[in-house]
């Protein structure tokens, strides 16, 4: 199972200092551990909303809205991807990721990404899919 951990913005990281250099040490150690036990796919920060663009879809129209944007507790900072067998193990290994936060306050999602898999069992037995596109393991 692949999981997409997402750390949310703070007021801190949209703009406030970096975290120290023992905060980036901390999670530079958490990322190699995870990549020695085989589970970590990707992880990278993200810039701040103040250089974010977005994309509103409304039917056939477009809208860019540039950033920064009034709900940052909404706005991923970064994210890192694992692949775990459950759900439970993608929860104890975020706890064990360190507090880069200078405050102490913080907020990481999880959610699980969708494998074609899932998308069988919610459309049923009839569904089959591209034959091309199932064979791609990410």
């Amino acid at each position: 199972m692949r999981f997409m951990v997402m750390a949310m913005v703070t007021k801190e990281s949209e703009g406030g200092p970096l975290p120290s250099p023992e905060a980036f040490a901390a999670m530079q150690k958490y990322n190699e551990d995870a990549a020695k036990a085989g589970i970590l796919l990707a992880a990278e920060g993200l810039s701040a909303s103040s250089q974010a663009i977005r994309v509103k879809f409304n039917r056939d129209e477009r809208i860019v809205i540039d950033g920064p944007y009034a709900e940052a507790k909404e706005v991923v900072a970064g994210f890192m991807i694992i692949q775990v067998k459950s759900k439970e193990e993608a929860i104890e290994w975020v706890k064990r990721a360190p507090n880069g936060s200078a405050t102490g306050e913080g907020m990481v999602e999880i959610r699980k990404l969708m494998d074609i898999e899932d998308f069988s069992d919610m459309l049923g037995a009839g569904f089959t899919p591209n034959e091309e596109v199932a064979k791609v393991k990410y």
